[in-house]
């Protein structure tokens, strides 16, 4: 049984002086456009050493740099492996040029185009599913009618939702997938993010550090412990905080086997 702690108590063991910290973000580090307690302090004690590695698929790296150093965090974009923007990489790697339908907020759409995929609904070589606030019933019959033909689709993140700055579930890119899977029950996708180790996998690496020598924090074993357990990364599971309705932050009290 796994018992979550809260920051102040992660700061004051010995895992902070780990080679790499990796983190969540959202749960972790900021609830909405709150920067969380204690997580200064983790920044002024971690400095290049924090690494942030999120499902976050709306926000390209240099996108989200720019937000969180409006809230006072000074994350450069080197240090932010996101699922939206691994994705793609990792597409442009492996097929050069791919017509995409993508279903995607604008700062991937340009992400996409700036790494020479084509944006193509019409005769798509693939489907990417993205966190698209955009996506309309329009959008759904059309993604489920590739699907049902056996166009090969990429999830950015299979979440089905991510707590809000409040704790109530905002919808996530495995909610839109959910909705396609509902016509077409045998749809398959693939993802390269949390659970799966490949995030994890790549922050190491451009840190230079082994997963022996890191330490991942998250507030979601199923998705953040599973990835890190899969890597090799010692895991410390967060307590996961709430805004109450004065906007203070409590912390949620949970307890995961």
């Amino acid at each position: 049984m796994t018992q979550p702690i809260g920051l102040p108590e992660f700061l004051s063991g010995p895992l902070p002086a780990r080679a790499a910290v990796l983190a969540d973000l959202d749960g972790c580090l900021i609830a909405g456009d709150r920067v969380l307690p204690g997580v200064p302090e983790l920044l002024d004690r971690c400095g290049d050493r924090l690494w942030v590695v999120s499902n976050n698929s709306t926000d390209t790296a240099e996108h989200l740099s720019a937000r969180l150093g409006r809230m006072g965090l000074g994350l450069p974009a080197e240090r932010l492996v996101l699922a939206g923007e691994e994705t793609l990489r990792d597409l442009q790697r492996r097929r050069p040029g791919a017509r995409v339908a993508l279903y995607a907020a604008p700062p991937l759409v340009a992400l996409a185009r700036a790494l020479g995929l084509a944006p193509d609904r019409e005769q798509p070589e693939l489907a990417v599913l993205a966190r698209d606030t955009g996506f309309g019933f329009a959008d759904l019959a059309e993604l489920t009618a590739m699907a049902a033909r056996g166009l090969p689709v990429l999830l950015t993140n299979p979440d089905t939702f991510h707590p809000g700055p409040d704790g109530a579930p905002r919808p996530e890119t495995g909610a839109l997938w959910a909705a396609v899977r509902a016509a077409v029950p045998d749809a398959t996708a693939s993802s390269l993010a949390k659970p799966a180790p490949d995030l994890v996998v790549a922050a190491l690496a451009r840190a230079g550090v082994a997963p022996g020598e890191a330490v991942f924090l998250g507030d979601t074993p199923e998705t953040d412990g599973r990835a890190a357990a899969t890597a090799g990364v010692e895991f410390v599971l967060l307590a996961r905080p709430l805004a109450r309705p004065d906007g203070t932050i409590r912390t949620q009290e949970i307890v995961t086997c």
